[in-house]
């Protein structure tokens, strides 16, 4: 019979004070009880308990032995413990790549509790604004935003932007708003190189084809942001990219005709405002 069983039924019968109530605990039966302990005497040379058809109480052979029986499945159950524990602890470095500005404002932030919360974790990550060879480059996790190409690889949605044409209140006080898509060809336009470069703009569901050229065109995100709120131009960009500088009111959201007629922002429900801020909505119901 296994050595470790034994020493667990012989700890189990000692502590119970029976054969019965030891294959109780043990979840077994007590002739495998018996036999085991005996296995265990007989292996040891000695007896353990003094049995009787009222109690098992201990040999002094028993007694001697019980204190080293409970350390060495101590000692079994700590191992195994620590090696649990090796296992589940994440550890080793973990690349991965977002875009700059989403990678520095949320990513960055749950890299870093991460860190904080494992010791053995080290993390590299690549900030870039384009979308990088994700198995050539050995990287562990990328954060894509927009359509996925085709891929053996496992996506997860973690959340939802979209996009929004800004201007500054200085520029539309000089230039006016555009009130339809097609009234862009008529601005000064700032566009962006990388992933979201083009001629082509998105507006409710459909693909608009601008036919005038960009007035300016950058291959960052806050060089855009800069331009847009120094009155450069109209910049196509992200949510999460512009909505602290709408909040603030450096920038204005445009072409509401172009996005849900209602919106359930706060700020709408200034009756007074003639246009929400925030996402470009009139105020008025």
């Amino acid at each position: 019979m296994d050595r470790l069983l034994t020493l667990e039924m012989f700890v189990a019968v000692a502590g119970e004070g029976g054969f019965a109530a030891a294959a109780r605990k043990l979840g077994s039966s007590p002739p495998a009880v018996t036999r085991g302990i005996a296995a265990l005497e007989a292996r040891l040379g000695t007896g353990l308990f003094h049995r009787s058809t009222r109690a098992v109480v201990l040999t002094d052979a028993g007694a001697a032995f019980l204190g080293e029986a409970r350390r060495i499945l101590a000692d079994l159950a700590g191992a195994e413990r620590a090696l649990r524990g090796v296992a589940a602890e994440p550890r080793g470095q973990l690349y991965l790549t977002a875009p700059v500005m989403f990678g520095r404002l949320h990513v960055l932030p749950v890299v870093s509790a991460l860190l904080a919360e494992h010791r053995a974790l080290t993390a590299r990550m690549m900030l870039i604004d384009r979308n990088v060879r994700i198995v050539e480059e050995g990287i562990d996790v990328a954060l894509r935003i927009g359509p996925l190409a085709d891929s053996a690889l496992k996506a997860v949605r973690i959340g939802a932007v979209r996009q929004m044409l800004v201007a500054s209140p200085a520029y539309l006080a000089r230039h006016g708003a555009p009130v339809a898509a097609a009234d862009l060809s008529g601005h000064a336009l700032i566009a962006m190189d990388g992933p979201r470069a083009g001629s082509e703009w998105q507006f409710a569901g459909r693909r608009l084809r601008l036919e005038a050229r960009p007035r300016l065109v950058v291959n960052t995100v806050d060089a855009a942001m800069a331009a847009a709120e120094a009155g450069v131009g109209i910049a196509n960009l992200l949510s999460y990219q512009v909505m602290d500088a709408v909040d603030a009111g450096r920038l204005i959201a445009l072409l509401a005709a172009e996005q849900p007629r209602r919106c359930r922002c706060t700020c709408c429900s200034n009756r007074r405002a003639p246009r929400c801020r925030r996402c470009g909505c009139s105020s008025r119901r």
